[in-house]
């Protein structure tokens, strides 16, 4: 018992100084990452290749300190905290850290006249290896300290309601943010969840007295329903007695994943800026550019899995191999969409006949324009390919013809261009995806209202680094066979 308790005031120690003692981690396990990047790449080009060099030498005060430092100091620029960064951000943060490392490191070289001694293949093997420990090392490091419950921060919630549900499943959604929720403080508490998992520790009047017993040094408001001027009284009562506030603003739903802040002190006023990225000519030749580059390299193996799936799907109902659909592209232009044919032949008279007769699969069908159970439509072959998303592997041709992006907003049908409403003009700044976020988010578990949502946030915060991520998500949850019906 006394060891246990032992270890509890070890943990609460550890969490108290935790902003002094992680830094001090994390900088010692990316300098053990980056010597070890080193001394591999070393390696491989001095021994270990057909084309070693026995006579390519490294002093190492370069190995152990100058090219070290170069790293670590742009990873300490970069803003990639291992507590509160999503690990995909954190992985964008550290690869363009590792970027201008390289620049710097060449540059040096150039300038000191070295760069004819120095193997190119060892500059860009470290920088390859030193992206992937140190992405590794703080992936498995940072899911060891968060089942672990250590050097966690205290924190306090002032608002009990919905928003707070969201916080919270944003960071358990996010791998944890290195938070440990010591209670709410609510006049009203609407969240039952929030009431049965945690304590309520009091009123919004009791706020002082609550921050001064439990030392909580970090708060975080979600009340946006509150006026402009209680919100503003609230983080002036709280900030003078703890080390960070955070609030959640009301403007919930907003693009905000680009967000841009700016102070007008004189004015005491904050601008934030939001853009709508994909309205850029700039920004959709970028994206073009990469679907032609990725989509080239998968070709080879789409093709290969495209004869075996067109072989099983003729033989399980013999009949035209593909089918062609009209869909909305980009300006609101129709095109012509390529699937593998998973249905029988007569599946549109199929559907009608079975939804007239099953009063709850034609509303089921009205809500998610799926449907998620048994579907009579579809072949045998069809419900595996399915599944798996294997039946839009042929729209892969549609990405190379530019009517389709590997990643982008759902591909809707002309019939649906009503229901899309006011979110339609932002959909259709872009083309449609394969994949997009609607798909690593559920896919066909949400609603046609959800995956509106999702589209139209893609669309304004579409970055290059978010469209690798989405590819990568989308392989997870299509094995997981998350939402497929």
């Amino acid at each position: 018992m006394q060891r246990k308790s032992g270890f509890r005031w070890g943990r609460r120690l550890l969490d108290q100084y935790s902003d002094a003692v992680l830094p001090v981690v994390l900088l010692l396990l990316d300098y053990a990452m980056i010597i070890l990047a080193e001394s591999l790449a070393y390696q491989l080009r001095r021994s270990w290749l057909p084309f070693a060099a026995s006579g390519f030498y490294i002093p190492n005060v370069y190995i152990y300190i100058i090219v070290p430092t170069i790293f670590l100091s742009f990873l300490h620029t970069s803003r990639a905290q291992l507590r509160s960064t999503p690990f995909w951000k954190m992985a964008q943060s550290v690869f363009w850290a590792v970027f201008y490392s390289l620049l710097t490191i060449i540059m040096l070289m150039y300038f000191g006249k070295v760069a004819e001694v120095v193997s190119r293949f060892f500059v860009g093997m470290t920088g390859i290896l030193v992206f992937s420990f140190i992405l590794a090392a703080r992936y498995f490091f940072k899911n060891y300290i968060n089942s672990h419950k250590l050097f966690q921060i205290p924190v306090l919630f002032i608002g009990a309601g919905r928003t707070a549900e969201l916080v919270l499943e944003s960071f358990d959604r996010d791998s944890g943010f290195g938070y440990r929720v010591i209670g709410f403080i609510d006049d009203h508490p609407v969240s039952e969840k929030l009431a049965r998992e945690f304590r309520i520790l009091g009123r919004f009047e009791h706020i002082e007295r609550v921050i001064l017993l439990t030392k909580v040094r970090e708060v975080i408001i979600t009340v946006p329903g509150l006026s402009a001027a209680e919100q503003v009284a609230l983080v002036n009562r709280i900030q003078p007695l703890v080390r960070h506030v955070a609030f959640v603003p009301d403007i919930i739903g907003a693009p905000v994943g680009n967000i841009e802040v700016e102070s007008l002190v004189d004015a005491r006023l904050m601008l934030l800026k939001v853009r709508n990225n994909l309205a850029s000519w700039k920004n959709r030749a970028l994206k073009r550019l990469f679907d032609i580059v990725v989509g080239l390299l998968l070709m080879p193996m789409i093709l290969l899995i495209g004869v075996i799936l067109s072989l099983w799907i003729y033989f399980d109902d013999p009949g035209p191999v593909f089918f062609t659909q009209k869909r909305i592209g980009r300006n609101g232009k129709e095109f012509t969409c390529y699937k593998f044919r998973s249905m029988y032949k007569d599946g549109d008279a199929m559907l009608h006949r079975y939804l007239e007769e099953n009063p709850e699969a034609k509303l089921e069908w009205e809500t998610y324009a799926k449907l998620r159970g048994e579907d009579p439509r579809v072949t045998h072959a069809g419900k595996i390919i399915r599944r798996y998303s294997l039946d839009e592997l042929p729209q892969i041709i549609n990405v190379i013809k530019g009517e389709m992006s590997l990643v982008g907003p759902r591909p809707y049908l002309p019939r649906e261009k009503e229901a899309m409403g006011a979110y339609l003009s932002t959909i259709v700044v872009t083309v449609p995806g394969i994949t997009g976020l609607w798909q690593i988010s559920g896919r066909n578990d949400i609603a046609f209202e959800g995956r509106l949502r999702l589209d139209a946030w893609y669309v304004r915060n579409w970055s290059v680094w978010m469209d690798i991520v989405y590819l990568l998500k989308t392989v997870k949850v299509v094995f997981g066979k998350k939402g497929a019906y």
